[in-house]
């Protein structure tokens, strides 16, 4: 694909904000890193090797017990496992743990030092919860959980909001204005109540709460899409495509789309900071992801039912708040690279 001339100073300019570059190079590497944090923070080893037989990734491949000498079908408790007789009769057997050798999910409370939730030390380097799962390894997999979420509502409000826009836009007529009335229906419906009520009825869920935040986040990206297209379709390029014959639907998507794409870039950045924050909301208040999903909102939570316990509250906030401003940096950067004022001059 060919880029313009604008488009290529558009991204050379972003790219001479540093701060900006800085930010979605930090946030890129960790959330890679996050794709990851089985391989990171897991009480499940990377590397088993038992009686001369490697086995590798141990957090995404099941082996029950009996596959390392044990009785039972289930998976293998591999923290007690190296303590077995049948696993310390090789001298050849061996573990190799994660970084962090605690997972998200499990609690390891008969290594505390007290009862849940206890400070941070040189094994919970941020603490436990109120579980006894350690701190860290939820922060961690909470912020895949939060950026995967982000993402994947990100994607289906630009497609949504792309397509009922750019066919008002274009359209235009009765479709535009039913279009316009069922928007400030659904904008009007109280969203909380919408979560609470859908939630308690088909039960809360990764999937059930995207289709729910992208039946109503759609919209604000609906009117600028609009705007564009109605602006675009006046200009003389889509009258000459009509003249060639060109359809409707290539000159919509081809054509006015591309030169419609300045609403969609600014606005990505924010809309992930909106995904995020509601996420964390959410959670917070108990209407959010099902337990035991990681969470920072639920940290949250438990931090404001125990007061003394500062890391429950103190860290994830730090978090929140570093992954809200880095998002923020990067839509800055945005704004200044796509603002119309540095291609424009008065005559």
């Amino acid at each position: 694909m060919r880029l313009s001339p604008l488009t290529k100073r558009r991204i050379n300019r972003f790219f001479k904000i540093k701060r900006s570059v800085l930010s979605l190079a930090v946030l890129g590497v960790l959330y890679i890193l996050s794709l990851g944090s089985e391989l990171i923070a897991n009480d499940k080893p990377i590397l088993v090797f038992y009686k001369n037989t490697p086995y590798l990734f141990n957090a995404y491949i099941f082996h029950s017990d009996k596959t390392f000498g044990g009785q039972y079908d289930t998976e293998a408790q591999y923290r007690g496992l190296n303590k077995t007789a049948a696993f310390m009769q090789g001298s050849g057997n061996y573990m190799v743990f994660p970084l962090v050798p605690y997972s998200a999910y499990s609690s390891s409370l008969d290594e505390l030092r007290g009862n849940p939730p206890t400070a941070p030390d040189a094994i919970h380097i941020l603490g436990t919860d109120d579980r006894g799962r350690d701190v860290f390894a939820r922060l961690l997999y909470g912020f895949r959980t939060s950026l995967t979420f982000a993402l994947v509502l990100l994607v289906l409000e630009i497609v949504i909001g792309c397509v009922i826009g750019a066919l008002q836009g274009y359209l235009g007529g009765a479709f535009d204005l039913v279009m316009q009335r069922l928007i400030e229906i659904l904008s009007a419906l109280p969203f909380l109540y919408i979560v609470i009520l859908i939630g308690n009825v088909l039960g809360q869920s990764f999937g059930m709460l995207i289709l729910i935040m992208a039946i109503f986040n759609w919209i604000g990206l609906s009117y600028y899409i609009r705007s564009e297209f109605l602006k675009n379709k006046q200009f003389q390029f889509v009258e000459a495509a009509r003249a060639l014959g060109v359809r409707g639907a290539k000159i919509l998507f081809s054509e006015i789309l591309p030169n419609a794409l300045t609403p969609i870039v600014t606005f990505m950045p924010f809309s992930l900071i909106s995904a995020v924050f509601t996420l964390t909301a959410l959670d917070y208040l108990g209407f959010g992801l099902p337990a035991p999903t990681p969470s920072w909102g639920e940290l949250i939570q438990q931090g404001m039912e125990n007061l003394s316990s500062y890391w429950l509250s103190v860290y994830p906030f730090i978090i929140l708040f570093l992954t809200l401003l880095l998002l923020a940096f990067v839509g800055e950067g945005l704004r200044e690279a796509l603002d119309p004022r540095e291609y424009s001059r008065m005559e």
